[in-house]
């Protein structure tokens, strides 16, 4: 059976894979903080029919191999954290990082949680957390007679009160070493693995995490005139592997009608 057929199948499938993450990446294209993914793919084994250096004839060396691919695979997904654009919002608890830095908060299950989503609320209680409701990490909390309220570029906080105006708490920021090694959690959320290492946290524009713009909110990085070029080339090359599937077929059944 000629190869064609499987390898051309591992091609369709490969092809399969863009479209899923292009899919996505375009699905959160207005969900603030988002991270576009990209798909790395990789070769597959060499059927090594003759071997380069070989001798050829009585001293002479073959210069070249006589190898046929087997196919691709998907070697890995990457996150892609170029920044999004920072659009204003004119609220106070919004708030987008201009730089490396990740939000820290905490989940129910006590595991620290990191974001890029800066759309932060107050809770009954009066404590800051995302859209999800989770606690942000160091845990501020608004007084409930605050009237106005400001996030400093250093991530200082500060509410005005009837007794004046007073710091509230700093916001802080992580950073790892390889953040592409984060785990994607969904709800804009992503978990600290060995591959990301160990986070360094420190205040915003220390440590190079980046400033803190209180008001303005950073959107999807993702770009959609890419994305689209990308879908129509995936899907070219999808179809282009079940034409191998055809050719194949069809010159299969040419050498079956030879014996009749």
């Amino acid at each position: 059976m000629l190869r064609a057929f499987s390898t051309s199948a591992t091609g369709m499938a490969a092809q399969q894979t863009m479209v899923d993450t292009i899919a996505n990446n375009l699905a959160n294209i207005n969900t603030n903080g988002f991270k576009k993914t990209q798909v790395n793919f990789e070769d597959l084994l060499y059927y090594k029919m003759q071997a380069a250096g070989r001798e050829a004839t009585n001293g002479v060396v073959a210069p070249g191999s006589v190898e046929i691919g087997s196919g691709v695979r998907q070697a890995s997904t990457t996150r892609v954290f170029t920044p999004g654009e920072i659009s204003s919002t004119e609220r106070a608890l919004d708030v987008a990082i201009q730089g490396d830095g990740f939000l820290m908060v905490s989940k129910p299950d006590g595991d620290t949680a990191y974001t890029r989503d800066g759309s932060l609320m107050r809770d009954a209680n009066g404590v800051l957390v995302t859209s999800n409701g989770y606690v942000l990490e160091p845990q501020i909390t608004i007084p409930s007679d605050a009237t106005n309220i400001n996030i400093a570029v250093d991530g200082t906080v500060t509410a005005i009160t009837p007794s004046g105006t007073s710091s509230i708490g700093q916001i802080q920021l992580a950073k790892f070493v390889n953040p592409e090694g984060l785990s994607s959690e969904g709800g804009n959320l992503y978990l600290e693995t060995d591959a990301s290492g160990a986070p360094t946290i420190s205040n915003p524009g220390e440590g190079g995490t980046g400033q803190l713009l209180g008001g303005h909110l950073e959107k999807s990085n993702v770009q959609m005139v890419t994305e689209l070029v990308n879908l129509i080339t995936a899907q070219r090359a999808y179809e282009v592997n079940s034409k191998a599937i055809k050719t194949g077929d069809a010159m299969l059944q040419t050498a079956n009608q030879l014996v009749r």
